[in-house]
Formats: C-alpha cells, sequence, structure tokens
C-alpha cells in the first residue's frame, strides 16, 4: 500500500471516486470509504447480531471481504447497497456459528456525542432513554430489526433497503410497518411501569426527611 494522498477535507470525494483511488494503493481514501460508511454497516450488523464487540469483528470482516473484492465492482448498485449487503451476510454467518445448529431465519426468507450544556442530568436521562430504545430495537423480531435500523435510523429508501438486505420492496414495507408498531407497543408498556414509580419517595430521601423532622423536633424548630 503506498502512503497515503493528501485529500481536502473542505471538498468530499465520491464514492466512485474513493474506490478508484483505493484501486491506485491511496491508504487515506480507504480511510476515507472506511469513516463514510462505518455507522450504517455497524448499525446493520449489530441489529442482526445485538453484540457490540461481535457486530464490529463482523463489519471488520466485511471490509476485507469488500476491499478484496473492489476490483469486481461495477457500480450496478450503490457502493452503501454492496457495503451494507456484504457486512449483514457476515454478521448472519456469525449468527450461524454462534447458534450451533439452531434454526436461523435468514434476511431474505419469507418471514452524538452529549451537549456538555445539557448538564449532567439532562445528558444521564438521554442516555437512559437511549439504551431502552435500543434494548426494545434489540427485542424486535429476526428480520425486522436490520430493516427497521436501515428505515428508521439510517433514513435509507424502501428500494435501497430492499437492495441492501435483498429482499422484495413490499417486505421491506411490511416489515418496517411492523416493527414501528411493535416498538411503540413496547415503550408504551414500559412508560405505563414507569408511571407507577414517578416521584416516589422511598429509600435514602425518606429516610433524609424523618430524621431531619425529628431532628428539628429534638431541637424544638
Amino acid at each position: 500500500m503506498s502512503r497515503p494522498s493528501p485529500l481536502a477535507a473542505a471538498a468530499p470525494l465520491a464514492d466512485a471516486e474513493l474506490i478508484e483511488r483505493i484501486r491506485a494503493g491511496d491508504a487515506a481514501a480507504m480511510q476515507r470509504l472506511m469513516r463514510r460508511h462505518n455507522r450504517v454497516l455497524f448499525r446493520t450488523a449489530r441489529a442482526i447480531l445485538r453484540d457490540d464487540a461481535e457486530a464490529e469483528e463482523a463489519v471488520q470482516d466485511a471490509y476485507l471481504k469488500a476491499f478484496g473484492a473492489l476490483a469486481s465492482f461495477r457500480a450496478e448498485s450503490k457502493l452503501s447497497t454492496w457495503l451494507v449487503r456484504i457486512a449483514a451476510n457476515e454478521a448472519l454467518m456469525r449468527r450461524r456459528r454462534r447458534a450451533s445448529g439452531a434454526e436461523v431465519i435468514p434476511l431474505n426468507g419469507t418471514e452524538d456525542p452529549m451537549d456538555e450544556a445539557e448538564g449532567p442530568e439532562k445528558a444521564a436521562g438521554r442516555g437512559e432513554l437511549r439504551r431502552l430504545i435500543e434494548s426494545r430495537i434489540d427485542r424486535l423480531p429476526e428480520g425486522y430489526r436490520a430493516v427497521f435500523v436501515l428505515r428508521a435510523l439510517e433514513e435509507l429508501s424502501v428500494e435501497d433497503a430492499a437492495a441492501a438486505l435483498d429482499i422484495p420492496e413490499a417486505t421491506v414495507r411490511t416489515r418496517f410497518f411492523r416493527a414501528r408498531a411493535l416498538l411503540r407497543e413496547s415503550l408504551a408498556r414500559e412508560i405505563d411501569l414507569s408511571l407507577e414509580d414517578a416521584f416516589g419517595f422511598a429509600g435514602e430521601r425518606c429516610d433524609r426527611l424523618v430524621a431531619n423532622v425529628l431532628a428539628r423536633m429534638r431541637a424544638g424548630t
């Protein structure tokens, strides 16, 4: 691999130009391409595997396969679509190995960093909400998660999501609609349960208030 060539940050290069530079041995172009597509590939793999570390490894393997096959890429589809399909296949293979013979439903089957100005309490609340949503996405049925992630999080079109996952567009629409409904139901149940504990006054706060009142009574205030 040759030494990296300078790439102007002010003028983002199109995928096609990055591919040509990578084919010519430009390491900087390879880095830029990965940074451009890392999020969508990780989210896709994560939706299938439900494990951060495994998803990251799957994405690494996907890039190695993609770069090895880059000479055969003919731009018949978007580069992002091609990469997502490779990452999805890598994740599916990992899931099959992990399942050790358990039934697997394939995808083509029938079926910011926190703003410091927010303050620690608000940032913590946003973090809890994010973790809640992530956990509920993880509970979506197999085949639905990847569709939801690509459509809702990455905002891919129905056509692009269908091409990336190698499933019919009608299946993307159906699974996305159902996934949103399931997610709403799950979050609504969580909110209903949380309302029972809202503005609770137990534990340390309760003990502190009782102790303070008793202390003031003893002091005659």
